[in-house]
């Protein structure tokens, strides 16, 4: 496709295919199953078996972070594309009708044999934490002969999860999706994902910011903190803000910043009543703002949709909106 195109999609996003399996908890199972309480663990199939046995009565949802964005501005009517790895089982049957009826293109061919479609087993203690464990599955595997690269230079912003960093098949997969969308002139987001993830990876991070790789990056407080060397927060965001054209860093309860050609926009966090599952809290405030970024809009609305966005998943289980987000806005904006 020939640079600079009208684009056909407004995001279109490379990520994990998993289907979140979300269950309460009390504290003391956390312990006992002894889980990184608040973060997200890798884990082999076996594991993943030992935890589903233990876990309390469940939900199971189509998730994975890159989808779940996805999933948020798709309600919010932006058109978007998904490329991510599934087994040719049940699980990823789920996954891809959860997409689809989401009215998320999503046509990456399932792969055949072992291992099975990736889940995370969500605990979700009373205050709200949720702790995972993920066990990456089919998704580990998408190679860069999948990628449709007429489909990546059809999107305005190429959206990569940092989860999917990790395994070295996806990783050359998205390294080889980043040329393409520049190629085509697209924007290039990406979301940090976790600390973890920068602990492994961040010379690659690094070396990507530095190289003006990045448009957009996504980091909360402690990504940030790991990714520069700097618990400053305020420190943080200067030794990152002036290498990529738009920075976004939220700080849970204490809102978010974003620094975008030398302009800073701040936002407090939007109200809960009650705060039951924080589990896509992030990927939903990168939907809404990339909602407003998609639109032109300025710096501070676009923060202001990622609050909201934020807000409204935070109140109920599961990592995608379940309102009208679309008369959400339209109320609250």
């Amino acid at each position: 496709m020939p640079a600079n195109t009208d684009p056909r999609y407004d995001v279109i996003a490379i990520g994990n295919a998993v289907v979140d399996v979300i269950a309460s908890c009390t504290e003391e199972l956390i312990d006992e199953l002894q889980l990184n309480r608040g973060g997200m663990t890798l884990i082999d199939e076996a594991r993943a078996d030992e935890l589903y046995e233990a876990m309390p009565p469940a939900r199971e949802l189509s998730g994975g972070s890159a989808a779940n964005t996805l999933a948020g501005l798709a309600t919010l009517g932006l058109q978007c594309a998904f490329i991510g790895q599934v087994a040719d089982d049940q699980l990823g049957k789920v996954f891809r009708h959860d997409m689809r009826a989401t009215g998320i293109d999503f046509d990456t061919p399932a792969r055949d044999g072992e291992p099975a479609t990736g889940r995370v087993l969500i605990f979700v203690t009373p205050d709200g934490e949720r702790t995972m464990n993920t066990f990456l599955g089919a998704g580990q595997f998408l190679p860069a002969a999948a990628l449709d690269e007429e489909l990546i230079a059809s999107g305005a912003i190429l959206y990569l999860e940092g989860y999917l960093w990790d395994p070295e098949e996806p990783r050359r997969a998205m390294r080889r999706a980043i040329e393409v969308a520049r190629e085509a002139g697209r924007k290039i987001a990406f979301t940090a994902s976790e600390s973890f993830v920068i602990a492994r990876h961040g010379d690659d991070f690094r070396a990507m910011i530095e190289e003006g790789v990045i448009d957009i990056l996504f980091v909360n407080e402690s990504e940030l903190a790991t990714l520069t060397g700097e618990d400053d927060f305020e420190a943080g965001l200067a030794a990152v803000a002036g290498k990529v054209p738009v920075l976004v860093a939220t700080r849970s309860e204490k809102g978010a910043v974003a620094v975008a050609h030398g302009e800073r926009a701040e936002v407090a966090a939007e109200p809960v009543a009650k705060v039951i599952d924080t589990t896509g809290a992030g990927d939903q405030f990168a939907a809404g703002f990339l909602s407003g970024y998609a639109k032109g809009e300025p710096l501070a609305q676009c923060l202001k949709r990622g609050a909201i966005c934020a807000s409204e998943v935070i109140a109920h289980y599961g990592p995608r909106p379940e309102a009208d987000m679309q008369a959400l806005m339209a109320e609250r904006l």
